[in-house]
């Protein structure tokens, strides 16, 4: 099987990223994308973000997973630490997480040290989810091989009788994950493929290095 996807075709022409509109700080500006995103983007997923990591073969893999909560220290994620990401994030804790907002022809690429959350802030996270998700949580072991689907519904439904008026408490091996970001890369489509493209680099005094990089 072969096809030529060369005739593919799109302009870039939503937007513009200029350095008298970039603030010190990057998490200013991913903010304000953010919160523009949001409001005139209803469709797209905002907090849907990919995350690329290292496997133990040394292999880099990138999935899709939900940002969940964002502040000046780093970008926080959850799932279950002995997932096939989990044990990738702290074997090899480097991590790159990218935003891709195609309606407004927007990428944020960020590059950053992944750890764990404390534990007090995965129980407070885990009490705010829906009761099913909480289910699910203790229902898949999550990366591990299995016969059917069959194997997850008999397993919730197990749970489901285990905890019925029950609260569900968080296992212990499903929790946070922060990536603190040492670089952050803004990226705004442009015509004739010039896009803009600025990038945020730490500094050893926790200042922000600001670059423009030609597409």
């Amino acid at each position: 099987m072969e096809k030529d996807l060369g005739h593919y075709r799109k302009s870039y022409d939503k937007g513009s990223l200029l350095e008298s509109d970039v603030p010190d700080s990057p998490l200013v500006l991913f903010e304000r994308w953010f919160v523009e995103i949001d409001r005139f983007f209803p469709e797209i997923e905002t907090n849907a973000m990919t995350l690329s990591s290292l496997d133990a073969n040394g292999f880099p893999k990138a999935r899709v997973v939900l940002l969940k909560q964002y502040k000046a220290e780093g970008f926080i994620f959850f799932t279950n630490y002995q997932s096939e990401k989990g044990k990738s994030l702290i074997e090899h804790p480097k991590a790159c997480l990218s935003f891709h907002w195609e309606g407004a022809e927007r990428q944020v690429i960020i590059k950053g040290i992944a750890e764990k959350i404390s534990e007090q802030q995965s129980d407070a996270y885990f009490d705010s989810r829906p009761r099913g998700s909480q289910l699910g949580a203790h229902a898949s072991n999550q990366s591990s091989v299995i016969a059917n689907r069959s194997v997850l519904e008999n397993n919730l439904k197990n749970l489901e009788n285990k905890f019925k008026d029950l609260s569900i408490p968080r296992p212990k091996f499903w929790g946070g994950f922060i990536v603190k970001p040492i670089e952050i890369e803004f990226w705004q489509g442009r015509a004739n493929r010039l896009h803009d493209r600025i990038r945020y680099q730490q500094q050893e005094n926790f200042s922000w290095k600001i670059q423009r990089l030609s597409p």
